[in-house]
């Protein structure tokens, strides 16, 4: 076979994707020992890593044969084999520049011995470790990043909402008139995907509109105030108005710190809160100092609540906005009383079907793409589910912006009936905060 290779892979990648052993064709896969050490050892516990190490077992002990340390383990038809690698061996070529034996640092001397004795073959560490990356070319190891779920194009989260001009203003007349216009009466019919949203423009006047594919229409949207929150731009607009539509079940609001995202998607489920069981609001933890929830002090609603306070803190902007004494006031009160709203930690979801249920996921960014999948296989009949981030600010030592989960479920997602994306890039919490963040 021309041009088989040979990949190493590092632990995070086994971490970020259990079946990657099935995504390198039909190149042979070798895993050095220490890594199944490392392994081991986030087994477990309830985050998605501890998850996708239990899997990854399994699926090893499925593969494993008397093979798998000399001649390699088949890992199925048109595919390579699977090698694990119980070197002792730390070249003098690594120990003179790296002579602490950590786990990487064994890594790269598994990677240098496998080069060495397949010298007609390429030899590739595969890590999502940069700083690994970056000491393999060191030592003239090639080393590459897991790019089975990455994302190439991601152009469309920086730009503006698109922007057709010259357009009729019989057109834009029967669009506040009617509501909605048949899409082929326009001229750019073809440029269109569903649940687009854009800016018509006339000579003389304009509007906010989008393709809806359910009626196959253009649609005249209005900014809609909602329990209490009104938007203030074309994006908060678009935003509200997918948020609102029962036919949208999926949606990602992306945008900068500031833009409103968490916001306008909370305000809009409270608007809705009849037509669902409960509102969930959730985003994923960011241990301090690799430490799990165990180590902090209380019991499980005190251990979360440092993580859960922005969303707490959203809640309070939508509290301000009543009378203390109001129905409305009232009605949140009793909402969370009788957990119809809900804010926990991701964690906490894995294993739950939810049925009618409003549920936003916050800092998306975050997640893996097997994470933001699974989130999404929880929901049941009449549950709308939405993801709202900021790919600038990316905490996950091992997700960048074209890996995360977000961007990933955006570009698998973009096209079908029931999704939507609106991208909002003007911030609007304070004059400071939006001179911050275009500036710092």
């Amino acid at each position: 076979m021309k041009g088989k290779k040979n990949f190493v892979l590092d632990t995070n990648v086994i971490l970020h994707d259990y079946n990657c052993l099935h995504n390198f064709e039909e190149n042979d896969i070798y895993i050095p020992i220490v890594v199944l050490e490392e392994l081991d050892h986030f087994k477990k516990g309830n985050q998605q890593i501890n998850y996708n190490a239990r899997e990854f077992a399994r699926e090893l002990d499925l593969i494993a044969d008397d093979n798998l340390f000399k001649k390699g383990a088949p890992l199925g038809e048109g595919k390579g084999k699977l090698f694990i690698v119980a070197g002792n061996s730390y070249p003098e070529v690594i120990s003179n520049i790296f002579p602490e034996k950590t786990c990487d640092h064994r890594i790269l001397a598994d990677t240098y011995n496998i080069g060495q004795k397949s010298k007609t073959t390429k030899t590739i560490l595969v890590s999502k470790d940069i700083n690994l990356r970056m000491k393999a070319l060191a030592l003239g190891i090639l080393a590459e990043d897991y790019i089975n779920d990455k994302v190439t194009d991601i152009n469309v989260f920086e730009k503006n909402h698109e922007t057709y001009d010259n357009v009729s203003p019989e057109l834009i007349d029967r669009l506040y008139t009617e509501g909605g216009i048949p899409l082929d009466e326009f001229d750019f019919k073809s440029d269109v995907s569903p649940q687009d949203c854009f800016v018509l423009k006339s000579n003389r006047s304009s509007v906010l509109a989008r393709y809806h594919p359910q009626s196959e229409s253009v649609i005249k949207i209005e900014k809609r105030r909602s329990f209490g929150i009104e938007p203030r731009n074309a994006e908060q607009a678009f935003a509200m108005n997918v948020l609102l539509d029962d036919d949208v079940k999926l949606v990602a609001l992306t945008g900068k710190s500031g833009t409103g995202k968490t916001l306008i998607a909370l305000a809009a489920a409270l608007q809705q809160n009849e037509n669902y069981k409960q509102i969930l609001l959730a985003r994923p933890i960011v241990a301090l100092s690799n430490r799990d929830l165990g180590y902090l002090p209380g019991d499980e609603q005190h251990k979360i609540a440092p993580y859960m306070q922005p969303l707490f803190d959203n809640l309070n902007v939508i509290k301000s906005s009543f009378s203390y004494q109001g129905k409305e006031m009232k009605q949140l009160e009793e909402m969370q009383r009788e957990e119809r709203l809900v804010i926990e930690a991701l964690a906490y979801i894995r294993g739950r079907s939810l049925s009618e249920t409003f549920f936003i996921v916050d800092e998306a960014q975050n997640l893996t793409p097997h994470e933001v999948k699974t989130i999404i296989t929880r929901a049941g009949e009449g549950t709308k589910v939405v993801f709202t981030g900021d790919i600038q600010q990316i905490d996950s030592p091992y997700l960048d912006m074209h890996s995360n989960g977000l961007v990933y479920m955006i570009d698998r997602m973009r096209g079908q009936d029931i999704f939507a994306h609106v991208n909002l890039v003007k911030g609007e919490r304070s004059y400071l905060s939006e001179l911050a963040s275009n500036l710092l």
